[in-house]
């Protein structure tokens, strides 16, 4: 998962706002091209946490991801890592990132996501609710990838298993969306 959120995060500039940042492990991984680094997390106990870990090198703003502080068209760069998973409207969020990012800007993603295989697939949809229960909320049977695709054009994608994860949660999607 490092090299894949450093691969992911090397494409950051300008202007980046992270959704769901969580404690920080993002942090400290972002690119001299990113110009200001803004944080959110919805969690105060986690926002605590992740301005510690940021210090000054992020700006850390309590907020949901479906309803960011942000002007129309003002963020050059979006990153989501393993959030469109747990966020009670996944399409509520992504309209919300359509929002703020400016025409030409990019959004960054790691997402796990609902098994291509037919067995795997059900395995999750069994799996969804006790999982939701124990994971904080995280829905490991949605089609993430058709959710992005209603509002944004993925310009690069790759598929990933997340390894020494259970089953439910391994299939990764890692790309790059305008």
């Amino acid at each position: 998962m490092r090299a894949l959120r450093a691969e992911v995060l090397a494409g950051a500039s300008g202007r980046t706002v992270e959704i769901g940042a969580g404690t920080g492990l993002n942090a400290g991984r972002y690119p001299d091209a990113v110009t200001e680094l803004v944080l959110t997390e919805p969690d105060a106990e986690m926002a605590r946490r992740l301005r510690r870990r940021a210090g000054a090198a992020a700006d850390v703003v309590e907020a949901e991801a479906a309803a960011l502080p942000f002007a129309d068209a003002s963020v050059d760069t979006v990153v989501s890592t393993l959030v469109l998973c747990t966020v009670p409207d996944p399409d509520a969020v992504v309209a919300e990132l359509r929002r703020v990012l400016r025409p030409g800007g990019a959004l960054l993603f790691i997402e796990h996501v609902r098994a291509d295989a037919p067995r795997a697939a059900r395995s999750q949809a069994r799996w969804a609710r006790p999982w939701a229960a124990v994971a904080g909320g995280c829905r490991c049977d949605r089609d993430t990838l058709a959710t992005l695709e209603r509002r944004f054009a993925v310009t690069r994608l790759t598929r990933h298993r997340w390894r020494g994860m259970p089953a439910i949660v391994q299939p990764l999607i890692v790309g790059r969306a305008a």
